[in-house]
């Protein structure tokens, strides 16, 4: 198949929304890096990832967890096209020199001065200004240094996302599983986002691989236009799927939402 002629084709029908206050506009698909890890060599890597930029994507999540993947990310993004693109990185650190280590390590990494969103991942306690970690005060400090340009939580913690909407932190988006066998209480939570002008990502868009049927899924997710969901892809094959249907979902009518019954149905 012409993967070339396809993306390029694509690329101009890809919609992009303002990631909440960040206002940093990305595309309504999202690429999650972490996949490309399990990628055979860097240069198969490297062309799924020129595929999705040419494809119309300019959103890139990856974690400081999977060094891997910060790297075949870099590698491929890096130069004249990084004006263009949207990176995002995750760190799991719980103090401030593990901050300053994590962040150092990342934007070498990913051949980067800057990062444009910086997440921290999976924290055990929201983290406050005036707080005795100081993590708060270490991201500002980042910010102002510009080596990050906007901060964000991802959690699995519904609790946690939730105190989110109400805090004053300098939380400007929110990534938290969400697909279509989530509960009502997590779409409410998506459109509370939307509501509070925080950007919502959408991590295990496919239920962490439970839901294979990607057309279904992508239909899902056109009705929440505020949510941007990040997709793995190990394949161009992959990757070209997520592209067309993301451009081109069911239509949303009584027969799309009797197969979405049935397989919440199936899965609940």
């Amino acid at each position: 198949m012409n993967y070339v002629f396809l993306t390029a084709f694509l690329s101009v029908f890809m919609d992009y929304v303002a990631l909440g206050k960040s206002n940093l506009l990305v595309s309504r698909t999202a690429l999650g890096a972490m996949a490309l890890a399990n990628v055979s060599d860097d240069e198969q890597a490297s062309q799924i990832i020129s595929s999705a930029y040419e494809g119309g994507i300019n959103f890139f999540d990856t974690s400081r967890t999977s060094e891997e993947s910060e790297k075949r990310l870099g590698s491929a993004l890096h130069g004249a096209i990084r004006k263009d693109i949207f990176m995002a990185t995750k760190t799991r650190a719980t103090d401030c020199d593990e901050l300053s280590r994590d962040i150092e390590l990342s934007l070498a990494a990913l051949k980067t001065d800057y990062i444009d969103l910086y997440q921290l991942d999976n924290p055990s306690f929201l983290p406050k200004l005036g707080g005795k970690d100081k993590i708060v005060e270490k991201l500002l400090n980042l910010k102002k240094q510009d080596l990050i340009h906007h901060i964000g939580i991802c959690t699995e913690n519904f609790d946690m996302a939730r105190n989110l909407l109400n805090d004053d932190g300098p939380w400007e988006t929110l990534q938290y599983p969400f697909n279509l066998l989530c509960p009502l209480e997590v779409q409410e939570l998506v459109l509370d986002c939307r509501e509070k002008d925080i950007g919502f990502i959408a991590m295990q868009p496919l239920c962490g691989g439970v839901v294979q049927n990607i057309p279904l899924a992508l239909g899902f997710f056109s009705q929440f236009d505020s949510a941007v969901p990040v997709w793995g892809a190990h394949s161009q094959e992959e990757l070209q799927q997520i592209l067309y249907f993301t451009e081109n979902p069911p239509v949303i009518d009584e027969k799309f939402e009797q197969e979405l019954e049935k397989a919440r149905f199936f899965f609940n």
